[in-house]
């Protein structure tokens, strides 16, 4: 249960037309709303008036169906190597002060909970000496736990990030996987983060670690450089984003049945 509302954050909505499954995958249509729109919609839902939601989009496309349906949208980069490079610069453009509180939301995500956005944000108001805060939740599945597309976090004691990985993480050394089944304490990382606007500005700056590159998590790099990360558990499972053509289609079916 969230404790407090932070009194102050931004939710910031990266949002790239190329992609390489699902082509001009922010504009597909969803129950005749554009995915980005979805997105910016549900986060809205659930959180406070006064919080900012904004798009930081690499085409005038997204930034014209943001503005079509009242969504604040900015226009970054077509070049940006990274997700945290383009909100990065999203926190110039919005003239963010350096000790705001920014949450990160994927446009692949119309089914997000709005609660995680409060939760993680709320986290940084937890620990003022962590640099991020992100979200996990529990692990019942041993298909999951071995499958290299789900990313497993191990937290320490204060609820701080030890290490993320596509591997099985805690590996039982002189376990078999029966027993594995029957005592599984994994945690399925969540990808919504929170950051200082500081930080965010700094991350890019920041030499890409070695396991960052070897397992393709962005986050391994502010672990390697001594940066800590804060993890909020989730009591519930989220539902799933949107990767691909068949993703999309178990989407739309959701809102068709339920709406927004």
């Amino acid at each position: 249960m969230i404790e407090a509302v932070p009194t102050r954050f931004t939710v910031l909505i990266p949002a790239r037309l190329a992609s390489t499954r699902l082509p001009n995958k922010p504009l597909a249509d969803i129950g005749g709303l554009p995915m980005v729109v979805r997105v910016a919609q549900r986060v809205r839902s659930g959180v406070p008036a006064g919080v900012r939601i904004v798009v930081a989009a690499d085409h005038a496309d997204i930034l014209s169906a943001c503005t079509s349906h009242a969504v604040e949208a900015v226009l970054t980069r077509v070049d940006h190597v990274s997700g945290s490079d383009r909100l990065a610069q999203a926190c110039d453009l919005l003239q963010l002060n350096d000790d705001e509180i920014v949450v990160n939301v994927q446009g692949d995500e119309p089914l997000i909970d709005p609660a995680l956005a409060l939760s993680v944000a709320h986290l940084l108001e937890q620990h003022p000496q962590t640099a991020m805060g992100t979200a996990a939740h529990a692990l019942h599945s041993m298909e999951d736990f071995h499958n290299p597309n789900i990313v497993k976090v191990v937290v320490d004691a204060s609820g701080h990030a030890m290490y993320f990985s596509r591997s099985p993480i805690p590996c039982w050394r002189d376990g078999s996987v029966a027993q594995e089944a029957a005592t599984l304490p994994a945690l399925r990382h969540i990808g919504i983060y929170a950051y200082r606007a500081a930080f965010l500005r700094h991350f890019p700056l920041l030499s890409p670690a070695p396991h960052e590159q070897a397992e393709a998590l962005e986050q391994l790099r502010a672990l390697w450089h001594g940066y800590r990360i804060a993890v909020h558990i989730s009591d519930a499972v989220p539902q799933g984003g949107v990767d691909t053509a068949q993703d999309l289609e178990r989407v739309r079916a959701h809102f068709a049945q339920h709406g927004i």
